[in-house]
C-alpha cells in the first residue's frame, strides 16, 4: 500500500480530489489551513479573513497497482497550479 501526501493551495482542493477520485482512489483526507516553512525558507500563512493563499494537506492511501493513474492524473495538476507530492510506503495496522 502507498501513501500520497500532497501540499497544495485550497483554491486547487476540489480540483485536486476530484481527480483522486476519479483516478480509482477510494477516499482520501483533507486538512485545511496548513501551515510551515518550504525550500524557500519562507513561512507559508494564508490570510486570516480571507483564506486567499490558504494551503491544504491531502493524504490518500492507495493500493499499489492504483498508484499510478493517480500519480498520472495529479502530475499536471501540481504543475499547472503549484505544490507538491509525495509518496511513501505504507503498513496497515
Amino acid at each position: 500500500m502507498k501513501r500520497i501526501d500532497l501540499f497544495l493551495s485550497e483554491r486547487e482542493l476540489n480540483r485536486v480530489c476530484k481527480a483522486i477520485t476519479a483516478a480509482g482512489a477510494k477516499g482520501y483526507s483533507v486538512m485545511r489551513h496548513v501551515t510551515g516553512m518550504g525550500p524557500s525558507g519562507e513561512i507559508s500563512e494564508g490570510m486570516d479573513f480571507s483564506g486567499l493563499g490558504a494551503n491544504a494537506h491531502v493524504i490518500v492511501f492507495v493500493e499499489d497497482a492504483v498508484l499510478a493513474a493517480v500519480s498520472k492524473a495529479l502530475k499536471p495538476l501540481l504543475k499547472r497550479y503549484g505544490g507538491v507530492g509525495f509518496v511513501s510506503s505504507a503498513d496497515p495496522l
